[in-house]
């Protein structure tokens, strides 16, 4: 059950014209009151011929007429108007179960408290199976205000009882981390105009693909710009940056000027202030050049950076970071896809954008290297080779699985939720990442008396997992990454511990998919040759001792004669 509460409005008899009308799409049927504050005498013009929509606005709207006449300042902000909706799998709620569970939103609203008789005055009208509206007037018959600070949250609590009193489907509990839903009218507008996305939503999705592009908040607007995207900016006196705004090309409201959302608006993660902390935790930074021998990719760095990432949840400030930067990642990966992966990974970008942001604060420059691997991606100008997005999107999976327990164990549950869908996009886009790979390696199997030898090293290195990896369709391309491996020097054994301590084997679908991607990413460049190492660290002790060698000796000091001895101790 969701009840939304819309923002203050001034017009009581406006909404009852459209609580009692026949809708946009004519879709209300037998308008009419289910509760109230005072049903004795109240006019209804649903089921009372002779009442009239002026009569119950006025009747509603009494204490606030009153003071009104009374105080200089009028009340402009006192309709208070909140829909709640039943899931379209609910059973059919009778009109005197929508009446009770209108009571029960107003008493925890703070419309009209439990045992207090004083308290605003309100309808509930139901002019549709599934849903009620109610309206209240937001002065109280004793002329004070109501409280409603946190009402929302206060709201929600209750439709969660009552989805469990009344059997109805549960829905999680809110945590203010959600983004804003667009309006109805926002919809519609959305629907007449042809777009597939109302315009917050379209918006969010192009603020988030900027955040990998630029490296402070002057860049961002700048990107925003360049894009097609209205910006309006709010600067402080020394003209720092304290805010900003977009609109969407196209979105203007009835005398033709552009619409703008503020980024905080928008989401509650897209705020300038948490936008800026972000960016100056990614500044870049000199790096070692890889040899070419070691080639290092930024999609061997992304893979590398999501290695370490379960290592450093103990700190949940640490972790926050970790998995706010994942998303980033993610945005970035999904842009530079290869066309055939690329609604997948937009797919998982999109949903994992609501486990990106929870209550916990963020040490923002604990995921420096997952950001500055996203910056990297998105700036490279080539493609990733297959085997090694296959490695990276494998690195996604898993990194998506350990972001959901994290905020699972943190009663997270509209995050960990986000965080499943997200796993499921992000497995079916490894699938067809990893299949030419896959083909390849089947292709050119190694000879049985090496297989042999491998399965006995599996069985060795992860015992627990051995007989679900050998029996994985995936094992005779499995056998063949091992033997690459073990042909650069590297020791088959020794990878799949390795392989199996980055990534628990427990979750996994398919092992032996999964220990491919890794063995192909750790194993990719040639093992360092021990013997060449220890010649090399001889031969630079050899000619380090005879460079002092052949240093000319330095002439002892003479010994001092008895009368400059003397001459000293008397000094």
């Amino acid at each position: 059950m969701i009840a939304a509460i819309k923002p203050a409005g001034a017009n009581t008899r406006g909404l009852l014209a459209y609580l009692y009308g026949r809708g946009t799409h004519d879709e209300h049927f037998d308008p009419h009151i289910v509760a109230g504050f005072a049903m004795l005498g109240m006019p209804d013009p649903g089921r009372d011929e002779n009442a009239t929509l002026t009569e119950l606005g006025h009747y509603l709207d009494e204490p606030v007429s009153l003071r009104n006449s009374e105080f200089g300042k009028p009340v402009t902000d006192h309709v208070w108007h909140c829909p709640v909706r039943a899931a379209p799998e609910d059973r059919h709620l009778s009109d005197a179960e929508w009446g009770e569970i209108a009571q029960r939103i107003v008493q925890a609203a703070g419309i009209a408290p439990a045992g207090d008789d004083l308290g605003c005055r309100w309808i509930a009208v139901r002019h549709a199976d599934d849903h009620i509206h109610i309206l209240a007037t937001t002065v109280r018959e004793d002329g004070r205000r109501p409280k409603l600070h946190d009402s929302g949250l206060r709201v929600g609590d209750a439709c969660r009882e009552i989805e469990n009193d009344y059997g109805l489907r549960r829905l999680k509990k809110g945590n203010r981390t959600a983004a804003r839903r667009p309006t109805q009218a926002e919809m519609h507008k959305a629907e007449r105009l042809g777009w597939e996305q109302p315009s917050p939503e379209w918006l969010q999705d192009r603020i988030r693909a900027a955040i990998p592009h630029v490296t402070n908040a002057e860049e961002f607007i700048a990107y925003l710009e360049a894009g097609g995207i209205g910006v309006q900016v709010r600067r402080g006196p020394s003209g720092d940056l304290l805010g900003y705004a977009v609109g969407r090309p196209g979105d203007v409201n009835e005398a033709g000027e552009q619409i703008y959302h503020p980024g905080s608006k928008i989401s509650p993660d897209l705020s300038l202030p948490k936008i800026k902390a972000r960016l100056e935790s990614s500044r870049p930074e000199e790096r070692p050049t890889a040899s070419r021998s070691h080639p290092n990719t930024p999609w061997h760095q992304a893979t590398d950076a999501l290695d370490v990432l379960h290592t450093d949840l103990a700190d949940d400030t640490h972790a926050q970071a970790h998995v706010t930067a994942l998303g980033e990642l993610l945005e970035a990966t999904a842009q530079k896809a290869p066309a055939n992966l690329r609604a997948e990974l937009q797919a998982a970008s999109k949903t994992f954008s609501r486990a990106q942001r929870s209550q916990v604060r963020a040490e923002d420059r604990a995921a420096h290297a997952l950001r500055s691997a996203a910056r990297d991606i998105v700036h490279t100008a080539t493609g990733p080779d297959g085997s090694v997005f296959a490695a990276l999107i494998a690195a996604l999976v898993w990194a998506a699985i350990v972001a959901g327990r994290w905020h699972e164990a943190k009663n997270h549950a509209h995050q960990t939720d986000a965080a499943r869908q997200a796993v499921q996009h992000l497995q079916t886009a490894a699938d067809h990442a990893l299949a030419p790979t896959l083909a390849e390696l089947t292709a050119r199997p190694p000879r049985e008396e090496a297989r042999r030898v491998l399965a006995s090293d599996v069985r060795a290195a992860v015992p627990d997992h051995a007989e679900r990896i050998l029996a994985d369709p995936a094992w005779p391309a499995l056998s063949t990454a091992l033997a690459d491996a073990e042909a650069r020097g590297h020791q088959p054994h020794q990878l799949l511990k390795e392989a199996a301590a980055q990534r628990e084997l427990t979750t996994a679908r398919q092992p032996a998919r999964v220990l491919i991607t890794r063995i192909q990413h750790t194993g990719r460049n040639p093992a360092p040759n021990r013997r060449a190492e220890a010649a090399r660290r001889r031969s630079a002790i050899a000619a380090s001792v005879t460079a002092q060698q052949s240093r000319p000796p330095q002439s002892a000091p003479l010994a001092a004669t008895p009368a400059e001895q003397q001459h000293r101790q008397r000094r």
